[in-house]
């Protein structure tokens, strides 16, 4: 009886070795110690309104490839973000000015990573630059924002510029709302306000001072991402030749859609169709 025993012992004992042995290996694949970085490099800036668990040494990356690490992270004098700088191999030296530096994690427990996505200007980054447009670490509400639909906006800590529109009613829409246009995201929602004089709500936008030739008759509308996601504000552009400055107020708005509208719409249509089919079958003779 003793020897099924020691069997059982050693079995579970090499299980437990085996165990520890594959999170140890996957503790070097994940973390961003195993990937120093070597050879020539130059010092770029970026600053981020949230790093998460962002570390120094941190890979930074590009279509998933490493091309540097994070040097240093420190509190931006002056300002309410973190000052990270990137330290990239000379080698990629091409960066276009309006990339996005965007934080992600490795898996679903790796460590943080600054990912680098191309834009497209033909002006470049230099040694000492700075990445205006960055993505900050998620949080776990941001992205169930985004699994239902919500989308995310590049926090443009370069600077933006404050318009506001006024809605009959504004549904579900909230602080840190995307603003849209054309559906790709220009800026987010910087408050919300119910004015009690003109019954109505004042939605505040700070947009990124990159789309700064909105033309000041265009539209605002508050829509639902699919069915059950969160809501936004689309602008459609107009066709004045003055643009949107800072302060200025979209006058044409579409309120938010209600559930009970589109169900009542619908019945209505649907019984005037059926009303319609009724009147127009002739009457059966006597």
């Amino acid at each position: 009886m003793s020897q099924p025993r020691s069997s059982y012992a050693v079995g579970t004992g090499l299980f437990i070795v085996l165990g520890f042995a594959a999170l140890a290996y996957l503790a070097t694949q994940t973390t961003s110690i195993a990937n120093v970085h070597q050879g020539a490099s130059y010092t770029v800036e970026a600053h981020f309104a949230n790093i998460g668990q962002l570390k120094d040494r941190a890979p930074v990356k590009i279509a998933g490839v490493r091309v540097g690490q994070v040097e240093s992270i420190g509190l931006a004098s002056g300002q309410d973000a973190a000052d990270v700088k990137l330290s990239i191999d000379k080698r990629y030296d091409k960066i276009p000015l309006d990339s996005v530096a965007s934080i992600y994690t490795s898996g679903l427990l790796g460590d943080q990573y600054i990912g680098i996505e191309y834009g497209h200007s033909k002006k470049v980054v230099a040694d000492g630059g700075t990445l205006a447009l960055t993505k900050p670490a998620q949080q776990l509400e941001a992205m169930l924002g985004k699994f239902f639909g919500a989308g995310g906006v590049a926090d443009n800590l370069g600077g933006t510029y404050t318009v506001s529109a006024r809605f009959s009613n504004v549904g579900t829409l909230s602080v840190g709302a995307p603003v849209k246009m054309a559906g790709v995201p220009i800026g987010s929602v910087q408050a919300v306000q119910v004015d009690p004089v003109k019954l109505d709500a004042k939605v505040t936008m700070a947009i990124d001072k990159r789309y700064n030739q909105i033309p000041d008759d265009s539209a605002a509308a508050v829509f639902t991402s699919g069915l059950i996601g969160t809501q936004y504000v689309a602008i459609q552009p107009g066709g004045s030749p003055d643009v949107l400055k800072n302060g200025s107020q979209l006058i044409l708005t579409q309120s938010a859609m209600q559930l009970e509208d589109l169900i009542g719409k619908f019945l209505v249509n649907g019984s005037s169709s059926g009303s319609s089919k009724s009147s127009n079958t002739p009457s059966g003779k006597h």
